[in-house]
């Protein structure tokens, strides 16, 4: 709460007091302690009550907490200008290197029966999606949403080496997702994973992977690294795919 880490317990008018400051930050750091009470309508020995529950003795030095609160908040800025990072991999994409990995995924995908595509956040998003753009183009794929609920202990021998997971996460080491590889690979499924770095503990379990390496970006406490890079990975996997089935039936 405000620059504290944990959660404060406030009754009903020290609620408004907090409401109040959360909606005029800017304001507050600038307030009296008596233009505050004015403006909640409460007692300065309210205020006060109100600061010491945030572990500050008075209310100047939860000003100052304060202020270098809603400073830190104004300098978290994402420079959305910046296409660079989407260029370089664009023309990553045409080097050797890209295409290998590519064509490594291809491979494995085409001796596939049924894909299944896991992410966890907004690789969970893009998870999604993946699996109606591989459903659309060339077999049928499902998107597993909650991997620790959807397990894969009695799969047949017939089924499981037509099974192909692939696995998107940015930084490569969520936990539920690692052991829902370790899952699949004991029933002999194939995993293919799409990550930012190839040195991740999920790339580095996987069959194939492309690492596409671009800027990871927090905003405070979420990591916001672009999604585009697989994005445009997995409709780049899937029309591949389409190609090489149609240059065949040709």
């Amino acid at each position: 709460m405000l620059f504290l880490e944990q959660s404060v317990e406030l009754n009903d008018t020290e609620l408004e007091i907090y409401n109040f400051i959360t909606a005029n930050l800017q304001k507050v750091v600038y307030m009296r302690i008596r233009d505050l009470a004015d403006e909640t309508h409460v007692s300065t020995t309210t205020i006060l009550r109100f600061c010491r529950k945030f572990k500050c003795s008075g209310f100047s030095e939860f000003r100052v907490k304060l202020k270098l609160y809603a400073e830190k908040r104004r300098r978290i800025a994402i420079d959305m200008s910046d296409e660079t990072t989407y260029i370089d991999f664009l023309k990553r994409t045409a080097g050797e290197e890209f295409q290998e990995q590519l064509q490594d995924a291809v491979s494995i995908l085409r001796q596939s029966e049924l894909v299944l595509f896991v992410g966890i956040g907004s690789s969970g998003v893009i998870a999604e999606y993946g699996a109606l753009y591989f459903s659309s183009l060339f077999t049928l794929a499902l998107h597993i949403e909650d991997p620790l609920n959807h397990p894969f202990y009695h799969l047949s021998d017939k089924l499981s080496d037509k099974i192909c997971l692939v696995a998107l996460s940015v930084d490569g080491e969520n936990e539920d997702i690692i052991r829902y590889i370790h899952e699949l690979k004991t029933q002999k499924c194939q995993v293919i994973s799409i990550t930012n770095s190839s040195k991740s503990s999920i790339a580095r379990l996987s069959d194939a992977n492309i690492a596409y390496y671009i800027n990871k970006e927090m905003y405070q406490e979420a990591n916001i690294t672009s999604q585009l890079p697989a994005l445009y990975t997995i409709e780049c996997i899937a029309r591949e795919i389409r190609s090489q089935i149609d240059q065949t039936i040709d």
